[in-house]
């Protein structure tokens, strides 16, 4: 699963030449970490799922004052393109957050989604116990990762961003 860890750092744009983590906590089996060559923190959860082949399931969110970012890692998908352009309806397990989103394939298990900075996005995923990714006309590569403790990682990853030097 550090593959996939590994993996999701770098495809967040997080991961470069330089110095080791600067700054790291844990909230659960969230991680919250801000590396010195990185300009924002960012708030990971990996884990196995035993009733889905113990598959990898990986979530990193990151966000600034303009921009969200939600990279979702998952070694049941086999995306043909980088760089394609998928659209994808997001949403909570008691919320709808975006329909029709656009959801970019950073390699052949992974998507990256950027959005404009919303709080009520974040509101929607502090009281998440899920998140879902309803492709359009691809039921088979829509996914549903839980997010367990999303708020307290979320409030730990503000206060990250607000202490960062």
């Amino acid at each position: 699963m550090s593959r996939f860890i590994r993996g999701a750092a770098l495809l967040a744009g997080i991961l470069s030449a330089g110095p080791s983590l600067a700054q790291q906590s844990k909230v659960g089996d969230w991680t919250i970490e801000r590396r010195a060559q990185d300009t924002h923190c960012n708030a990971s959860r990996g884990y196995k799922d035993k009733d889905d082949e113990n598959r990898d399931y990986v979530i990193v969110i990151t966000y600034s004052e303009q921009a969200i970012v939600i990279v979702m890692i998952y070694d049941g998908w086999e995306w043909d393109k980088a760089g394609e352009v998928l659209r994808a309806d997001l949403g909570t397990d008691d919320a709808d957050i975006m329909k029709k989103a656009k959801w970019e394939v950073m390699d052949k298990t992974t998507v990256r989604g950027i959005f404009a900075y919303d709080q009520s996005i974040m509101d929607r995923l502090a009281t998440a116990k899920r998140l879902a990714l309803d492709f359009e006309d691809d039921d088979d590569d829509s996914i549903e990762m839980q997010i367990p403790r999303a708020g307290e990682a979320l409030a730990a990853l503000k206060f990250c961003e607000e202490n960062r030097k």
